[in-house]
């Protein structure tokens, strides 16, 4: 067993900024994540643009230098590498914690490596900034355990030819769309919804209302899809059932945030906004010492929090233990 002053769950930007603030207040915090550093990131479609501008994206006073007004995906991969080479910051990847509990004063952690090796870690300080992106929403019909089925979109050459269908309206389902498209696959979106939300990016809008004007893809507002079959899937709309012809589904339906090491822990989780109870100015929660940074302050309303709010929570966090290390 290592003993470490603070530990954080979670190497995303908010993780990251919180090591960061911390150190900088004299503390050498340890960070833990099961996958890559900013593996949500590295997850997006390798052509991703963000919506944000570099300076709301920085963390650690570290300026972000782009070739754009927004940064692309493997811009941000390299920004964030740099911060954790530039801070000098204790992460430990592909290291996945198991289980956490409580003896006294104490959390206990217990964590596996890709390899099999396992480790054990003990702090009075914790922080949990597991972010949302490693549990979608699912759609829970038949089929949805299918190999063609994915929640999440990498690229579209393997689709080109391909009938392909997109679940979801927002950003991520109209940027999967557009890319399938141009990639030569037969493109068909099915939205809940009866339009677009304005949380579509602007830029991006005009495009896909004009590829569905044009019928490059189809569309089918108001719709549910309600089974998924080895060739085709089941839709519903306006009570009737019909189905299409289909080789792929990309059900682009959004992520929650995973409490269940709060909740083991004594945390009470919020029955509406499925949020963890903290206390917003140190975001400590109801445990003393173990705090929460990032999406997962949310709860099931992901939208409310992004890398450019969620990076200042670290400051919050950081400038609390400092004072309570003070007394």
């Amino acid at each position: 067993m290592t003993t470490h002053d603070l530990i954080i769950i979670g190497a995303g930007p908010c993780g990251l900024s919180t090591a960061i603030e911390a150190k900088q207040r004299g503390f050498n915090p340890l960070v833990i994540d099961k996958g890559c550093v900013v593996n949500s990131i590295y997850g997006y479609p390798s052509f991703m643009q963000f919506f944000s501008t570099p300076e709301l994206l920085e963390i650690g006073g570290l300026p972000f230098v782009t070739g754009g007004e927004k940064p692309m995906r493997s811009e941000a991969l390299k920004y964030y590498r740099a911060v954790v080479k530039a801070a000098g910051l204790d992460v430990h990847t592909y290291e996945e914690v198991k289980k956490v509990h409580r003896e006294g004063d104490w959390f206990i952690l217990h964590t596996q490596q890709k390899n099999g090796q396992e480790y054990v870690y003990e702090t009075t300080r914790l922080v949990i900034a597991t972010g949302y992106y490693d549990n979608p929403n699912l759609l829970g019909i038949p089929g949805e355990d299918l190999p063609k089925v994915s929640h999440y979109y990498n690229e579209s050459h393997p689709y080109a030819g391909l009938d392909v269908i997109v679940v979801g309206g927002k950003n991520s389902a109209v940027d999967a769309a557009m890319d399938l498209h141009q990639a030569g696959a037969n493109v068909t979106m099915v939205y809940r919804q009866e339009a677009f939300t304005d949380s579509v990016k602007p830029w991006v809008r005009p495009v896909i209302e004009s590829a569905l004007k044009k019928g490059w893809i189809s569309m089918h507002w108001s719709t549910h899809i309600r089974e998924i079959r080895e060739g085709e899937v089941v839709l519903e709309k306006e009570g009737e059932l019909f189905t299409l012809k289909n080789d792929a589904v990309f059900a682009m339906t959004g992520y929650h945030p995973n409490t269940e090491f709060l909740s083991n822990l004594g945390v009470e989780i919020d029955s509406e906004a499925g949020a963890p109870i903290h206390d917003p100015e140190t975001m400590e929660t109801q445990v003393s010492g173990l705090f929460i940074a990032g999406v997962i302050a949310a709860g099931t309303n992901a939208n409310a929090i992004f890398i450019e709010n969620g990076r200042f929570h670290g400051q919050k966090i950081a400038a609390h233990i400092k004072q309570g290390a003070a007394r």
